[in-house]
């Protein structure tokens, strides 16, 4: 028999080696070159897709871990948060007469506008034509937990409400601070949101206030509110103050709407208490009686601190007396939301030091009352 020529077996070698790469790399066994620091045979881990919380823990992962690295009184001034960065001031102003009612047909020269006991000039008025950034903020600890159902329904009517350019983000707290829905203006978004609300146990109120201050407002030139469901009672279990609190939402120009669900559990506390005063075994039940009256004078003392802030802050405390109240509350919010007043003025405090500037607003109807917030902090540098 012949052998193959030389040429012939070179070709059949460059034959076979040529079919075996292509079997190889067709049945996946093609070798991959090795990273650096990985393992013969390792597999590369996937990265993680994004996931809805990932925009959530930015604003509240668990504790004690806070979401921000917390500041002392020290380190927090006036021009860390948000401050007036232009030369002009924008004071969201709300009129009722001395019954109560909403007034929305005033003009720019019915306002006066006082910084540090000063008047200014004002320089322009809208009503109805600001567009309005709201957070809607529920506490879901144990004792709102129970009545959620009746927040969702008044939210939603509440942003039926509201202008189609408006805003609205949700933001939960107990044992967390959560942001369940970024700023939109789509209802079915925000209806969707609601539907993710679960309750928790303890209240971070003051750091709910706080991140929501800080991290929510950016350098819009709309208007700026948080109405927030609560009794305000905070477990105290969270990194922020009440006065860090008043500060973050004077620094960031919010007002805030707070109703309170104070009545509601004032009324429950009381019914027990009586209940136990009037049994035959008071002093079997001296700790329960104990807890229920302090239960008393920390809602009293609650109520106070949300007059405090809401007044500072021109927003306005609603206390209902039941949970089949909340809509008409926030239909209240709502309806004061679109009849409010933007008056714009240029200080004539020209000085660029952080300082805090007090304001009030009057109008030449002495029989009128106009809420706005305290004051401002003024740029600095």
């Amino acid at each position: 028999m012949a052998r193959p020529s030389r040429n012939n077996r070179s070709v059949s070698l460059k034959s076979c080696v040529l079919l075996l790469f292509l079997v190889a790399v067709l049945s996946g066994l093609a070798v991959v070159p090795q990273t650096s620091g990985q393992k013969r045979g390792a597999k590369t881990p996937a990265k993680p897709s994004p996931t809805p919380d990932s925009k959530l823990q930015r604003i509240a992962p668990p504790p004690p871990v806070p979401v921000l690295q917390k500041k002392t009184e020290e380190d927090v001034k006036p021009g860390d948060i948000i401050s007036v960065e232009t030369t002009e001031v924008m004071l969201p102003v709300t009129v009722r007469d001395a019954s109560g009612r909403l007034v929305s047909d005033l003009r720019r020269d019915d306002f006066h506008v006082y910084e540090d006991d000063r008047q200014q000039s004002l320089s322009d008025l809208a009503l109805r034509q600001v567009p309005v950034d709201v957070i809607l903020m529920v506490d879901a600890s144990s004792s709102v937990a129970a009545n959620l159902d009746d927040f969702r329904r008044a939210a939603e009517e509440f942003a039926s409400k509201l202008d189609a350019k408006d805003r609205i983000s949700l933001i939960k707290f107990d044992d967390r601070v959560e942001l369940l829905q970024d700023w939109t203006q789509s209802r079915f978004q925000l209806h969707r949101a609601l539907n993710r609300i679960e309750p928790g146990m303890f209240t971070r109120f003051y750091d709910a206030l706080v991140l929501a201050a800080n991290e929510q407002f950016g350098r819009t030139q709309s208007r700026r509110a948080i109405i927030v469901l609560s009794d305000g009672i905070d477990s105290g279990r969270g990194t922020s103050s009440m006065e860090q609190a008043l500060q973050s939402v004077l620094n960031a120009q919010v007002s805030v709407y707070v109703i309170s669900n104070t009545e509601i559990a004032r009324a429950a506390k009381r019914t027990q208490l009586d209940s136990l005063l009037n049994s035959d075994s008071v002093t079997f039940n001296k700790l329960r009686i104990d807890d229920l009256q302090e239960g008393l004078r920390a809602l009293d003392a609650s109520e106070v601190m949300l007059a405090r802030l809401t007044d500072a802050t021109g927003g306005r405390l609603y206390k209902p007396t039941s949970f089949d109240r909340l809509d008409d509350a926030y239909r209240e919010v709502a309806d004061e939301l679109r009849r409010q007043y933007a008056l714009y003025y240029t200080p004539l405090n020209k000085a660029r030091d952080g300082s805090f500037r007090r304001v009030h607003v009057q109008t030449t109807n002495p029989q009128y009352r106009t809420t706005t917030r305290m004051g401002y902090y003024a740029p600095r540098g």
